[in-house]
């Protein structure tokens, strides 16, 4: 099996503490699967009607692989996007499709989409300016939480205690001229310092671990410091998991669930989950469970 990672990265930049790709290459490695690591800025697409398995790379013309799984997630600029529409188009399978990578790098969009399927998320509201103030306090309440439309691993993600603090934080922006958008989001107070992470691949469950923040801070990501352990997967949490993956067209993700009550509401789905704590905490070999899926999509079975 032959198959290329899209990365922001070429394979000769990646670092030591790019786990998630050393983890594929590791394996890939035992398994005897050849892996490229490619950065889009080593493709030139060229559209034509007469040569429709061309692909130009490094300067040349090169054959098709057999899958590709991007690997740029909420991060994935539109070149990146051309790109995997282009391999698509040539019939190249690929995990995650452009238009679900396209549609959860933006979290207001994901969040439209997983209501309008009836799925609890948190109340969630466009800023923009001026703020009505008023309106966010009757909908969706203080503590509020302001995020950017697009943001991984805990960044671009503020809470607002006050109405005052919310006009300080948009007061900020306006003075920096950012071109940010922001959504503002409906505070889970059960969920303060601690959320799941459920890793879901093919439709299935692979792994379900909690994250606990270890500061104090409302956030709980584990690339931030945060403590992981492994939690029980009941009907519910496999429920919401598998079911925002498939209306959402995820074939990898990780979805994160809140905390509310005895229940859970859907707080975002990542195209490209990180996995260093689910397999710190989780008897699972992630890049294996992938491996697995693919071969099995694509009807490549190991022998």
């Amino acid at each position: 099996m032959e198959g290329w990672i899209l990365k922001k990265k070429k394979e000769e930049e990646i670092e030591a503490d790019s786990y998630e790709i050393l983890r594929f290459m590791e394996v890939a490695k035992k398994r005897d699967i050849k892996i490229r690591i490619l950065n889009p800025e080593q493709f030139d697409l060229i559209v034509t009607r007469e040569d429709k398995k061309s692909i130009v790379l490094d300067n040349q013309s090169t054959q098709l692989p057999q899958f590709l799984l991007p690997r740029q997630g909420a991060n994935t600029p539109y070149f990146s996007l051309a790109v995997i529409r282009h391999l698509e188009r040539l019939g190249v399978p690929t995990f995650n499709p452009s238009h679900s990578i396209e549609a959860v790098k933006d979290k207001l969009y994901t969040q439209q989409i997983l209501a309008a399927s009836n799925l609890p998320v948190p109340k969630t509201m466009l800023a923009r300016y001026p703020l009505n103030i008023d309106l966010i306090e009757k909908v969706i309440a203080f503590p509020a939480v302001v995020k950017t439309i697009s943001g991984t691993q805990g960044t671009g993600v503020f809470l607002c205690e006050t109405k005052s603090h919310l006009e300080d934080l948009m007061q900020l922006m306006d003075t920096a001229k950012t071109n940010a958008n922001f959504i503002i989001q409906e505070f889970i107070h059960n969920s303060r310092g601690r959320d799941l992470r459920v890793f879901v691949v093919g439709g299935r469950v692979i792994a379900c671990m909690e994250r606990i923040s270890k500061d104090g801070s409302f956030k709980a990501n584990f690339s931030r410091g945060g403590e992981v352990k492994e939690y029980p997967v009941n009907e519910e949490i496999e429920w919401l998991a598998t079911e925002s993956a498939r209306i959402l067209g995820l074939d990898i993700t990780g979805i994160d669930l809140l905390f509310d009550g005895e229940h859970f509401k859907v707080c975002e789905a990542n195209s490209s989950p990180g996995f260093k704590g689910l397999e710190k905490c989780c008897p699972v070999s992630i890049p294996d469970t992938i491996f697995d899926f693919i071969q099995i999509r694509l009807g490549l079975f190991a022998e």
